[in-house]
C-alpha cells in the first residue's frame, strides 16, 4: 500500500514563501511523474506543477516564475517551492505519484495566504 504524506503548509502572508514537501512510502516501483495539484471549495482540483523522471517540469501559467518543483528519488520525496505568494494561491495543496502500476494521492496540506 503506497502512502503519500505531505507537509510544509500553513498561513503565509501575501509575498511570502513556503516550501511543501511530500514523502511516499510503500512503493515498490520506481516514480516516474511527481507533482502538485490544488484546490479551493467548490472548484475543481487544478494541477500546479509536475516533474517527469527525466527532471522534465511543467507549471501552471498562475504559478510560472513563482514555483519551482524538484524531487529527491533517493528518499522517494517531491518539493514544491513557492514564491510570491499571492491570496488567490489559497487552497489545498495535493500531491501525486504515479508508477507502472497507479496514481497516488496525499492528503493534501491547506496553504492559506493572507494578511
Amino acid at each position: 500500500q503506497v502512502q503519500l504524506v505531505e507537509s510544509g503548509g500553513g498561513l503565509v502572508q501575501p509575498g511570502g514563501s513556503l516550501r511543501l514537501s511530500c514523502v511516499a512510502s510503500g512503493s515498490r516501483f520506481a516514480i516516474n511523474t511527481m507533482g502538485w495539484y490544488r484546490q479551493t471549495p467548490g472548484n475543481q482540483r487544478e494541477l500546479v506543477a509536475t516533474i517527469s523522471s527525466f527532471r522534465r517540469t511543467n507549471y501552471a501559467d498562475s504559478v510560472k516564475g513563482r514555483a519551482t518543483i524538484s524531487r529527491d528519488d533517493a528518499k522517494k520525496t517531491v518539493y514544491l517551492q513557492m514564491n510570491n505568494l499571492k491570496p488567490e494561491d489559497t487552497a489545498v495543496y495535493y500531491c501525486k505519484m504515479s508508477s507502472q502500476t497507479g496514481d497516488w494521492w496525499g492528503q493534501g496540506t491547506q496553504v492559506t495566504v493572507s494578511s
